[in-house]
């Protein structure tokens, strides 16, 4: 351990402290790998000492590595991961939509008067009904794969399947949001400077939540992926303006 001092094992050990604390804030298989992998790599390379030839080439090349992955990971996951909800955003939707063959049914989602909730509760009130709808989404049946399209809008996708097949499934999910009981625990006032609404919320105070939502296939007549999500975007519509927290197709 003499070699500590080392300014090319200083700069690993840092790199794989910074992935290593990247790791615990948010996990990823790949980064799981990658530190598994550095563990034989150091125990290897801690055997070299100074003077030893390429041993400062090795430790930088390997810390150089190491950061390189660790910003490629975190670029992944600002493109395909939502950051609030976890879902997969919607750049991941619109390449899983290219990459889809054959049957497949599209179902696009709108929490109904969020804009009211914002406005009565808060915005952290509003993120908190997002994390719920997105919980739920995550546990849509019928072999649906959940997204974050943006703002209160989501997606599933239903691999191989027709629409008439997945109306079961997501009017399960459009009740089971409407009966959840999501419980305002007392009275707010958001952290954000330019926003002074405060609620006039009790302890226990329930804030009614619900979706709509638009549903479309890919048929002979949507032949193309941006072509069924206009349409469930269209099917969507419909279900709001025919009273909302209802399926349309």
């Amino acid at each position: 351990w003499s070699s500590l001092a080392d300014p090319a094992l200083l700069a690993f050990l840092v790199a794989g402290g910074l992935l290593a604390a990247a790791q615990l804030m948010t996990p990823t298989q790949t980064g799981r790998s990658f530190a598994w992998a550095l563990i034989p790599t150091f125990l290897g390379l801690s055997t070299a000492r100074p003077g030893t030839p390429g041993f400062s080439t090795f430790y930088l090349a390997t810390g150089a590595l190491i950061l390189i992955v660790a910003v490629v990971e975190a670029s992944y996951h600002m493109a395909y991961q939502d950051s609030l909800t976890g879902l997969p955003a919607r750049r991941a939707l619109n390449e899983a939509l290219l990459r889809l063959g054959g049957h497949y049914t599209v179902a696009m989602l709108d929490v109904d008067h969020f804009k009211r909730i914002n406005d009565q509760h808060g915005h952290d009130v509003g993120d908190q009904v997002l994390k719920m709808i997105a919980a739920k989404l995550a546990q849509v049946g019928g072999g649906g794969k959940a997204y974050r399209y943006g703002g209160e809008e989501f997606a599933v996708i239903f691999a191989g399947r027709a629409a008439e097949e997945c109306l079961p499934d997501l009017e399960a999910l459009r009740q089971t949001v409407e009966d959840t009981r999501f419980i305002l625990r007392a009275r707010f006032r958001s952290k954000k400077k330019k926003e002074k609404v405060l609620t006039d919320r009790g302890p226990g105070q329930r804030v009614p939540v619900t979706i709509s939502i638009g549903v479309a296939e890919k048929n002979e007549r949507h032949t193309k992926w941006d072509q069924v999500v206009k349409a469930a975007d269209r099917a969507l519509y419909r279900a709001k303006e025919g009273g909302r927290n209802q399926v349309q197709t």
